[in-house]
């Protein structure tokens, strides 16, 4: 089981640029779909990375779905060579993202965040419209499936303003 409350603090506590996007931004927006993982949009800076690498370490991060026992060194210049990372940890499940369908990378995603309160912690989230957006983008079912109830709370959002 994911600890997202708890992934969400130790990325927060350690610094590390991020914006939630997918299942668990849905769910601060106010969605009440459940996730299993908790995505990220993660800074691609050299010291972003290297607090990435730092604060995950002790737990344990490891290639989601990989094989037990295939070599995987976490380390900066692994996350620099590759961009979207599926990892389990001892946390739970997290993907790191260095882009998205629809929305691009961290800078490119940085002016439509907001802050809000997720998990009981405050961070960066992509606002509701361009979470429509990207879920559009990926085009899997369950992204599809997701865009119903973000529109609704999106309209909902609009006829109390």
């Amino acid at each position: 089981m994911t600890d997202l409350r708890r992934i969400v603090k130790v990325l927060t506590e350690a610094k590390i640029e991020f914006i939630l996007v997918g299942g668990a931004a849905a769910t601060a927006h106010g969605a009440s779909r459940l996730t299993q993982d908790i995505d990220i949009v993660y800074c691609r800076s050299a010291e972003n990375i290297q607090r990435l690498v730092d604060v995950l370490g002790p737990y344990d991060p490891y290639m989601r779905g990989a094989p037990p026992g295939l070599p995987f060194l976490w380390d900066s210049t692994t996350i620099h060579r590759g961009l979207n990372f599926t990892l389990t940890t001892s946390l739970g499940d997290l993907d790191l993202l260095g882009e998205i369908a629809g929305g691009g990378g961290y800078e490119e995603l940085l002016p439509h965040t907001m802050t809000l309160e997720a998990f009981g912690i405050e961070c960066l989230c992509l606002k509701i419209e361009p979470l429509i957006r990207v879920k559009r983008a990926a085009g899997r079912p369950k992204d599809l499936e997701a865009i119903a109830e973000l529109e609704a709370l999106l309209e909902e959002r609009t006829e109390r303003e």
